[in-house]
């Protein structure tokens, strides 16, 4: 289902995403075709799912894989992931954020575009319920390094062990890409804390 907020320029209220509560929420940045908020949404009924994606032919593969499965628990809304997470999402909504195979904008000159920084980690912090999880993967290692430069610098955040089979979570279209391509996975798991 499409997710058009009733209004982009205030903090939501939980109940405006999704009015069934109290559930735990889910957040997908950058979702993608929406693979893996859908696989998730399937796998865990009793949890509901909100993929974020800025492009457009993508944010329309992800929604239609939601309506084609008819996954009352998974909306898909279309904006930039600073914003939303800056400005438009509720204030500790969320139980799970997950951000997978983000760009790494490679170039020098674009290291500025990456998004994990100090105010994305307080970003998340602040939607993120306390106890709440912030789950990165990444095939490039230079950009998992200088994420967990950052990630693991913030007293917010606390880092968790993640076990390949821990639980349930399925493998994003570049996830199997890459290993398709024989690049290691690099991934990190963080608990909100107080």
């Amino acid at each position: 289902m499409q997710f058009i907020p009733p209004d982009y320029f205030r903090k939501l209220e939980k109940p405006e995403v999704f009015p069934r509560q109290p559930r735990p929420l889910e957040i997908d940045l950058g979702c993608g075709d929406g693979s893996f908020p859908a696989a998730m949404a399937g796998h865990y009924p009793e949890r509901d799912f909100l993929g974020i994606e800025r492009l457009l032919g993508r944010a329309r593969k992800a929604y239609r894989k939601a309506c084609k499965a008819d996954l009352e628990n998974l909306k898909i809304l279309r904006l930039e992931i600073s914003y939303a997470l800056d400005w438009l999402l509720p204030d500790s909504c969320a139980s799970r954020i997950h951000l997978l195979f983000p760009d790494p904008w490679p170039k020098k000159k674009h290291h500025k575009r990456r998004l994990v920084t100090h105010d994305f980690c307080a970003a998340i912090r602040r939607v993120l319920e306390p106890g709440g999880e912030f789950l990165f993967k990444t095939d490039d290692e230079e950009y998992f390094e200088e994420s967990m430069g950052v990630l693991v610098n913030e007293d917010s955040l606390q880092q968790l062990p993640w076990e390949e089979d821990a639980f349930f979570y399925p493998q994003t279209d570049f996830e199997r890409r890459w290993l398709g391509q024989g690049k290691p996975i690099q991934s990190a798991r963080f608990k909100a804390i107080d």
